[in-house]
């Protein structure tokens, strides 16, 4: 699907312009660049073994010892006990040996962690450490940290109001136009909500208190409530006050010495993130929040995401105490997070995961990574490991199940009723096991 990219956007290596032409500044090359870090990523998570990939390699060694001494029992049995010539024992032998199948023992796990990292690529999931992508089946809480992970991790405008009669879109369009020429993290977000602004002239910042700037020959300030407070200029403080409880910021537009109106931002939500919580509650999967944002904002991110609990005013280094805090509570935990003060809190949680577009050290810190940076991504990591659990015990079984009965058989226990394989049979029947393992992995999905 193509994606619109204007200035200051940022472009991975590979991709194809559809339309037009552009002009893009190369930051990263060779192995630094996205694709190759993504590669490195599939690789380390194709080399990391599960426990049931160990399980099985020590069940294959074992099967072949057993087809080993089965053999030669076999042979000693119809040879000696039985009485049978040479030629009978030993095709005996052979039959048990072909028709013991450790490759189906062996290619139980590899074909489904192929597999399923192919699943979990395609979907964004990259898993670094196979043995703790296996245990999130099991993980009952998980804890997201707010900024880059529930939220987008900047402002953007989440409520106007007028006191006269300028239209909504005006007064934002001149405050638009005002704040365009300032580098504040609030400036930017009032400019991002509009497509075009007014000429400006006589631009200057209020230091901590807003900007002023003349717009269209008018006088324009666009300011902080400590500022009305210090000039003595009154607002209904009911209204904004009640937007300050949900944990938005406001700042006021002043024009020509009269106020026109205010402005509400907040960090915004990720759409995702709604969705994300009630499909993971709906399993009966505890959400958290940490952030090191105050209690007010915190409390009305958790509101709105309907959270079961949130931790705010949390320092860096208290967030793997608090991880440390719920996992004592019985609880199996995995730890969402993006920045270099999430890193501790990762290793610490039972899963670590670290949104794509997160620090270095947070995703070398973390066992899973999600590439779209999408917290509803949580689930289907929970989902395919939970399927991709189901399928290697379901080949497990398979390949157990298929020699306990494979080996009597070709023993010739059923000699008496005229049954008796032939070593040729013998191999087709255990070729065919390899083949149901590995049609049985195939049907691997979410």
């Amino acid at each position: 699907e193509p994606v619109t990219r204007t200035e200051g956007n940022e472009v991975i290596g590979g991709s194809i312009n559809g339309d037009g032409s552009l002009q893009v500044e190369v930051k990263k090359t060779g192995k630094d660049t996205f694709i190759s870090q993504l590669v490195e990523l599939v690789k380390e998570a194709q080399e990391s073994k599960s426990k049931t990939q160990n399980l099985a390699n020590r069940a294959a060694k074992w099967l072949t010892l057993i087809a080993l001494t089965a053999g030669s029992i076999t042979l000693l049995v119809w040879l000696f006990y039985m009485g049978q010539d040479f030629a009978f024992s030993i095709e005996r032998a052979v039959t048990v040996m072909v028709i013991t199948c450790p490759h189906a023992l062996g290619l139980a796990i590899p074909l489904v962690v192929a597999i399923s990292a192919s699943i979990g690529a395609t979907k964004g999931l990259l898993v670094r450490n196979r043995i703790a992508f296996e245990g999130i089946r099991d993980v009952d809480s998980v804890i997201f940290d707010k900024t880059g992970t529930l939220t987008e991790g900047k402002f953007g405008v989440t409520d106007i109001i007028t006191f006269s009669q300028m239209d909504q879109n005006e007064v934002l369009k001149y405050a638009a136009s005002v704040e365009k020429n300032s580098e504040h993290p609030l400036a930017k977000g009032i400019v991002s909500s509009v497509e075009q602004t007014y000429d400006v002239k006589d631009f200057k910042a209020l230091a901590g208190k807003g900007a002023i700037a003349n717009v269209n020959n008018k006088n324009v300030k666009i300011v902080s409530p400590g500022y009305l407070r210090e000039n003595g200029i009154e607002y209904p403080s009911e209204k904004i006050n009640s937007l300050s409880e949900q944990g938005k910021t406001v700042v006021f537009v002043i024009i020509n010495g009269q106020l026109e109106g205010a402005i509400a931002l907040a960090d915004i939500i990720r759409h995702e993130s709604k969705d994300a919580i009630r499909s993971l509650k709906s399993k009966g999967i505890e959400c958290l929040m940490i952030t090191g944002d105050n209690e007010r904002v915190a409390r009305w991110v958790a509101n709105e995401l309907e959270l079961n609990e949130h931790f705010a005013e949390v320092l860096p280094e208290e967030k793997a105490k608090i991880v440390k805090e719920i996992q004592s509570r019985g609880r199996k935990v995995a730890m969402t997070g993006d920045g270099i003060n999430d890193a501790p809190a990762l290793a610490q949680a039972d899963v670590g995961i670290a949104v794509g577009a997160g620090t270095d050290v947070a995703i070398e810190t973390a066992d899973i990574i999600l590439v779209r940076s999408n917290p509803a991504d949580v689930l289907s990591c929970i989902k395919l490991s939970g399927a991709t659990y189901r399928k290697m015990l379901q080949n497990l079984f398979w390949a157990t199940g298929y020699n306990v009965f494979a080996i009597p058989l070709a023993a010739g226990v059923l000699y008496g009723q005229g049954i008796l394989l032939s070593p040729a049979i013998g191999a087709i029947l255990m070729s065919l096991s390899t083949v149901i393992v590995a049609i049985n992995a195939k049907f691997l999905n979410i």
